[in-house]
C-alpha cells in the first residue's frame, strides 16, 4: 500500500468534489450576507415546494452549500474517506453519476418531508399576514449541505467493504463497516420520527440518499456473492 501524499490518493471526483464544495462555501460566506438566511440560500438552499424561494434546480444546487465550516469539514472529511474507497471500485464516472442521484434522491426524500411536516399550514386557507409569516418560516427552513449523497456513498461502502474495521468516535473499539453503517443510518431514522426542538439535521434526506445508494449496489451487484455476514 502506498504512503505518498494524501492528495495523489484521493481519487479524481472525490478531490474535485471536496474542491467545488469549499469554493462554492466560500463564495456562499462572501457574497451571500451576514444573516441566515441570505441571498445565497434564498436561490441555492432547498425550498419547500409552497415557498415563494422554491426553484426546481435547488434538488442539485443545495448539496453544495453548507451551513457552517464544521458542517463542510465534517462532510467532505467522510467524502474523502468513504469515497475515495468506493471512486476506486467503480471509476469516476460512475461514481459521480452515483453520488448525484443519491444527492437528487435525497432532496425529493427531504421535499416530501416538508410536505408531510407542513400538511396542516398547507392545507388551511390564511389572511395575508398569516400567509406572509409561513412563507418567512419556510424560508428559514431550507435545507443545505452534502450529507445526502455522502449517505449514499456510505451504504455503497459498507455494501461494497462490509467487514472492514473502522473506529469511530466515542466507541472505544472497532466495528464493522457494515454494522456501523447500518447505525448511523438508524440514528437517521430515530432522529426523524423523534424530532426534538432545534434539531436542524434532514434526517430524512439523509435516508433517502442512504438508501437509494443501498438499492442502487445491490440491484448493479445481485449477481456478485461478496459475502456480508
Amino acid at each position: 500500500m502506498s504512503y505518498g501524499n494524501s492528495f495523489q490518493r484521493t481519487s479524481p471526483v472525490v478531490l474535485n468534489l471536496i474542491i467545488i464544495n469549499a469554493i462554492v462555501y466560500l463564495a456562499q460566506t462572501l457574497l451571500g450576507g451576514p444573516t441566515n438566511p441570505n441571498s445565497a440560500i434564498d436561490h441555492f438552499a432547498l425550498h419547500h415546494i409552497k415557498s415563494d424561494y422554491f426553484q426546481p434546480y435547488q434538488v442539485v444546487s443545495h448539496m453544495f452549500m453548507h451551513g457552517s465550516f464544521f458542517h463542510l469539514l465534517f462532510n467532505m472529511l467522510a467524502l474523502w474517506m468513504f469515497g475515495s474507497a468506493v471512486e476506486k471500485v467503480w471509476g469516476p464516472k460512475r461514481f459521480l453519476a452515483f453520488y448525484m442521484i443519491c444527492g437528487v434522491a435525497a432532496a425529493i426524500t427531504q421535499l416530501a418531508s416538508y410536505m408531510y411536516d407542513y400538511r396542516l399550514f398547507d392545507q388551511i386557507k390564511m389572511s395575508v399576514a398569516d400567509a406572509e409569516q409561513y412563507q418567512l418560516m419556510l424560508r428559514m427552513s431550507a435545507t443545505v449541505g452534502a450529507s445526502g449523497a455522502i449517505m449514499g456513498v456510505l451504504a455503497a461502502f459498507g455494501y461494497l467493504f462490509p467487514n472492514t474495521t473502522l473506529f469511530i468516535m466515542p466507541i472505544p473499539f472497532p466495528i464493522k463497516a457494515k454494522w456501523a453503517i447500518l447505525g448511523i443510518i438508524a440514528l437517521d431514522v430515530f432522529g426523524g420520527v423523534m424530532k426534538t426542538q432545534g434539531d436542524n439535521i434532514a434526517h430524512f434526506a439523509h435516508v433517502g440518499g442512504a438508501l437509494t445508494g443501498f438499492l442502487i449496489v445491490f440491484f448493479q451487484n445481485r449477481t456478485n456473492k461478496k459475502t456480508f455476514y
